[in-house]
């Protein structure tokens, strides 16, 4: 760990001091920022996006080591059954001459998005040029591979697999050559028709190199009849159903695109030096230091070049419901990040001062369980007027193991992640708050932990409704049949894990705590209905052969 450390503050200290200089580039003092309103473009400005598009003059290097081509995860994560995953993160960089460095400190504020894959494609005089990886960020990329992707255009992509093994042909961005010139894209989402968007390009004689639902983007701009690649996108993305928040590069352009419901976030940030910064989440633009401008609308494209500098376009089909996911405010963004106009931290701590209201129990102490239930477990302990402690600690490192899963050792699973603090636990009335529940596997050896460290009573508070759903936009998510919410009731569930008494948020308050905004968010995994029906018949589950928005 303190090599990584070290390699991060080397690439941060070589230049993030340098690009703090007042922009001196004229094209960049035009750069106009587009808030919430949906402003229509001049006749002009929208010509220059649609003027017939020069011939390609570009050439694609990837450099991709076959001998990465597949690397088999026969087992998963200890803690894999009781946490959603999201699948990836995006970032987009433009204006900067250290973009790629750039790309990889906002791809390492957004690691917890994607942990098994990450890559960097960046544009220099004309050349796109790409590195992709298996592994975190700080371990697919160092110094000389970032000195092989110079420019001042990136995009970059973290990735977390569905199925169980992690392929390199899969990870973004992927890079394409067309007649039009060539293009990068990096995409946060799932498309529901996926399949038979598949089909039909099969049947075109499209041949697809990857297992990914994001190179169908590609094909449907590469076969578009349009003149100019802004229209061909246009016409690509109105095929598209489902949840897709992608950066994209040409050797002019970088574009960003949020899908009309705005199930995924998508963030835009600004640096003293004009440079553009589009991220997942806000944190990563508080790591590359870019002021967080606003979040990219539901619907919205916005084109950046040096020509005409920032311009936003509302030119996909309107859907007056919107459907953001709750989940990014439950577990999957980080606690210092903004997401859909919300403060993270704060509803996680709203969400725990709920549950001591709804479900009070008399109790000595409240312990979360690291780290997504922190904010809520302070907030239920302020509630409730007792002290929030570490009862239960991460074991650092702990990482996967050599040992076989036989049943003798699977059940050590959980005490490699976790170890009780006996002198918090022992004797007390503990209540221990988590995020979710998925399985629930995970969650009974846990409170077993917390019996055999000696508590008189555990009371398990679960700060979010029961899953009962699998998510099709973007989330690995387990068939429904595997869901214990979906299975069991309350009452079974509390004798399946073992504790004194269970309790979860309710979905009205959930949409309580979201105000008037609640009718823009998506419920789907607590309620059952979908605001974007899958088309196609796949059932979704982990392990599942297709990588879907990954």
């Amino acid at each position: 760990m303190a090599t990584t450390h070290h390699h991060l503050s080397l690439l941060s200290s070589s230049f993030l001091q340098e690009t703090q200089k007042p922009c001196s580039n004229p094209s960049y003092k035009k750069l106009l920022f587009l808030h919430s309103s949906k402003t229509l473009l001049k006749p002009s400005i929208f010509r220059s996006l649609t003027k017939p598009h020069n011939q390609p003059k570009t050439r694609i290097f990837c450099n991709n080591n076959p001998a990465l081509d597949f690397i088999s995860e026969e087992y998963p994560n200890d803690d894999y059954d009781e946490k959603l995953r999201e699948e990836c993160g995006v970032v987009g960089v433009f204006g900067d001459p250290d973009a790629s460095r750039l790309c990889y400190l906002a791809l390492y504020a957004l690691q917890h998005r994607g942990k098994e894959g990450a890559g960097i494609a960046t544009v220099n005089d004309g050349v796109i040029k790409s590195i992709t990886g298996v592994g975190l960020v700080t371990e697919v990329f160092n110094e000389s591979k970032l000195d092989q992707l110079p420019g001042d255009m990136a995009i970059g992509h973290v990735r977390y697999s569905t199925a169980g093994s992690s392929m390199l042909r899969n990870v973004q961005p992927f890079v394409r050559s067309c007649r039009f010139g060539s293009v990068g894209i990096a995409h946060n989402g799932n498309f529901v028709n996926y399949q038979s968007l598949k089909a039909m390009l099969e049947d075109k004689g499209s041949i697809f190199n990857t297992d990914s639902d994001t190179e169908i983007v590609l094909h449907l701009i590469a076969r578009s009849k349009a003149q100019t690649f802004f229209l061909k996108l246009i016409d690509a993305c109105k095929q598209l159903q489902g949840a897709y928040s992608m950066v994209f590069v040409t050797e002019e352009k970088l574009v960003a695109v949020r899908d009309p419901f705005g199930f995924r976030p998508l963030v835009m940030g600004l640096r003293r030096n004009g440079a553009i910064v589009f991220a997942s989440e806000t944190t990563a633009l508080d790591l590359v230091e870019a002021e967080y401008e606003r979040e990219i609308n539901p619907g919205e494209i916005i084109v950046v070049d040096k020509d005409d500098g920032v311009q936003s376009i509302y030119a996909l089909p309107y859907q007056e419901q919107k459907a953001s996911c709750t989940f990014e405010h439950i577990y999957f963004s980080q606690p210092n990040s903004i997401v859909f106009g919300r403060a993270v931290s704060k509803s996680r701590y709203e969400f725990g001062v709920i549950l001591a209201t709804e479900s009070h129990v008399d109790c000595d102490v409240v312990i979360p369980v690291l780290d997504s239930g922190e904010y809520a477990a302070q907030g239920f302990a302020e509630k409730a007027g007792v002290s929030c402690k570490r009862g239960l600690i991460r074991r650092p490192y702990s990482g996967r193991t050599f040992i076989e899963p036989s049943q003798k050792f699977r059940d050590l699973g959980v005490k490699l992640k976790h170890a009780p603090v006996k002198e918090v636990l022992e004797g007390k009335r503990v209540v221990v708050v988590d995020d979710s529940i998925v399985r629930g596997t995970t969650s009974s050896q846990i409170i077993r932990l917390i019996r055999e460290a000696g508590a008189k009573e555990v009371h398990m508070r679960i700060a979010s409704p029961p899953i009962i759903g699998s998510c099709y936009y973007g989330v690995d998510t387990p068939s429904k049949e595997e869901l214990i919410s979906n299975k069991m009731s309350v009452e079974e569930m509390r004798e399946f894990l073992g504790c004194d008494s269970l309790a979860f948020l309710s979905l009205e308050s959930v949409k309580k705590l979201m105000g008037s905004d609640s009718s823009d968010f998506c419920y789907a995994c607590f309620s059952g209905k979908y605001p974007v029906l899958p088309k196609d018949d796949k059932v979704k589950s982990v392990g599942d052969s297709v990588d879907n928005g990954v």
